[in-house]
């Protein structure tokens, strides 16, 4: 069974088109990367996947559980970062995370743990107790990753999560997510950055609200670089 399944899914907002019958799937233990250039329709699927917009036809399921008919199982099996900051920028790491553990309801006893470990898989638990105004953007970043493991979801979903950061934090984040994957959780990760990819990562192009694309990334692109083949696909600069 598919952590992640997506079937004929289509969504416009008016006369305009942004998914037209996307259809995929996403194991558990699997990093996969939702590639497409700006405009191309991922940030409208992941509104979709979270429950943000409701599809006129189509059907999403998250662990099993069928969006349509189980809403509140299927997001609860779920975590999310999204490509916009969510956090309260004026109390501590600690207090954030155990606010949205409050939300996901969970007890203070329960929450405690789950927080250290999602903390320390992330290496923030050493900055528990600093205010966030206080933390560089990775560090931020980071945080709101392990912010969506406290309530230990089975898929995570991460809509251009390192946007606006450096090279070496980019990587330290894709790192440690590729790990969660290897852990056993499935992952959507939505980007148009290429190098955040593995070749034995699969990977759907999305581009002009179609999937054009489905594989590893090494045997989609072949001879070229996933760069090259990336740019010849989609015309992406």
């Amino acid at each position: 069974m598919s952590a992640i399944s997506v079937q004929n899914l289509n969504f416009a907002y008016g006369n305009k088109t942004a998914l037209n019958d996307v259809s995929f799937d996403v194991g558990a233990g699997r990093f996969c990367a939702l590639l497409g250039p700006n405009g191309a329709g991922k940030s409208t699927l992941f509104s979709v996947l979270t429950g943000l917009l409701s599809p006129p036809s189509g059907r999403v399921s998250l662990a099993g559980h069928d969006m349509g008919n189980h809403p509140r199982r299927a997001l609860a099996s779920m975590g999310v970062v999204f490509q916009q900051p969510s956090l309260d920028l004026d109390v501590s790491v600690s207090e954030n995370m155990h606010y949205f553990a409050a939300l996901q309801g969970l007890t203070k006893h329960t929450a405690a743990p789950r927080i250290q470990e999602a903390l320390e898989k992330l290496s923030m638990y050493e900055r528990r107790d600093e205010k966030v105004r206080q933390l560089n953007g990775g560090h931020r970043r980071r945080m709101e990753i392990a912010r969506a493991l406290i309530h230990q979801p089975q898929v995570l979903l991460l809509d251009e999560p390192t946007v606006g950061l450096d090279a070496a934090t980019r990587h330290a984040i894709t790192d440690h997510v590729h790990e969660l994957a290897a852990d056993g959780m499935a992952v959507l990760w939505a980007t148009h950055l290429v190098d955040e990819i593995n070749d034995d990562d699969k990977v759907v192009l999305l581009h002009q609200s179609k999937i054009i694309a489905e594989g590893t990334a090494q045997n989609l692109r072949k001879s070229q670089t996933l760069d090259e083949w990336f740019q010849q696909s989609t015309g992406a600069t």
